[in-house]
């Protein structure tokens, strides 16, 4: 393995810490790897130690590149200065993806704390976006205030753009209330942009990877759950990103978007409501309900399409009433001959 430090900003005293791992040889399945950037925590005055080489340690074993940033703080964090330093910190990531054997596509950010809210401002508001973030209880409202008061709210920010995102925090964090993480939750929901979270019922701010060697468990009450969160998130990023394969990265099981809203065309797997607006596919859904003998499809149709439904897949709502395959392909053929606009 390959460890270097580039400074990127002198003055700032802001760093890239570059751990890279072979690929070929006895690696002779990798071809590339995936990467992750992790952003400390520490209240914009630090970078701690203590989530910085312990998180990247998991996702090197994990086969991932990894990279920490060590971004402005203390007097150096008036905003946008840390965003500068993701985005150029990144930059050189993705420059360098051949050098280093990683995937240009398939760079997660990892951020803690006050180093969440630069993960998340990243995944929300940077030029240069990551592929996915992994937010650990971190201050993405309004609170970030109480320690950089130049910094902004990142959940107003979260938009179509906004990359998958995997949250995990503790109840009884008394630093980072939990609703920074719920309204965060909502934001992505809204987006329609794919999520995984875990809330453990309870454990101090802080707990980074939750593990003895960075925990006190002698005089922190944490949850025994917590350290579940590293494997967890790899998992996530495999299916985000794809599993090593014989041939390469296989395929992603999931994808950044819950619902069809977002593909080139229209389909059964777009949400009711986003049909509705859709003047071509409204017409195909109002002459397949006047056809329909289920009552209570005309019923929910005929009612405005409440909020319940609005959300729903149309796939998902018709074979819950438990519409037939050919129906569904038949719809589906019509509906994919629609372009989203």
């Amino acid at each position: 393995m390959q460890k270097d430090v580039i400074i990127l900003n002198e003055a700032r005293n802001v760093s890239l810490t570059v751990y890279l791992q072979e690929i070929g040889g006895e690696f002779r399945h990798v071809a590339k790897r995936p990467a992750v950037l992790i952003l400390p925590g520490g209240g914009y005055q630090m970078c701690s130690d203590r989530e910085a080489d312990p998180v990247a340690m998991p996702y090197l074993a994990a086969g991932y590149q990894a990279f920490i940033l060590r971004y402005s703080v203390a007097e150096n964090a008036q905003w946008p200065n840390p965003l500068e330093d993701y985005e150029q910190a990144m930059s050189v990531i993705r420059s360098r993806a051949e050098e280093w054997n990683l995937y240009a596509d398939k760079i997660a950010v990892i951020g803690f704390s006050a180093g969440g809210h630069l993960a998340a401002a990243a995944a929300t508001m940077s030029k240069n976006r990551p592929n996915a973030a992994i937010l650990g209880y971190a201050v993405v409202s309004n609170d970030v205030k109480g320690c950089n008061l130049s910094a902004p709210d990142t959940v107003s920010a979260v938009d179509k753009n906004t990359c998958p995102c995997f949250l995990f925090s503790a109840r009884t964090d008394k630093i980072v209330h939990i609703v920074n993480s719920i309204d965060f939750i909502k934001a992505l929901t809204e987006h329609d942009i794919a999520f995984e979270s875990h809330i453990y019922a309870y454990g101090p701010h802080g707990f980074s990877t939750g593990d003895t060697s960075v925990q006190n468990p002698d005089t922190t009450e944490i949850c025994a759950r917590v350290p579940n969160w590293v494997q967890d998130s790899i998992g996530w990023l495999r299916d985000m990103f794809g599993e090593f394969g014989s041939e390469g990265i296989k395929p992603p099981m999931c994808k950044a978007y819950v619902s069809a809203n977002h593909e080139p065309f229209l389909s059964i797997n777009c949400t009711i409501g986003y049909l509705a607006r859709n003047p071509a596919a409204k017409a195909i859904l109002d002459n397949f309900l006047a056809k329909a003998k289920n009552d209570d499809l005309r019923h929910q149709w005929s009612d405005g399409v409440n909020d319940v439904t609005r959300k729903m897949t149309l796939s998902g709502a018709l074979s819950f009433m438990q519409v037939g395959k050919e129906v569904l392909s038949m719809l589906d053929g019509q509906l994919r001959k629609i372009p989203n606009a």
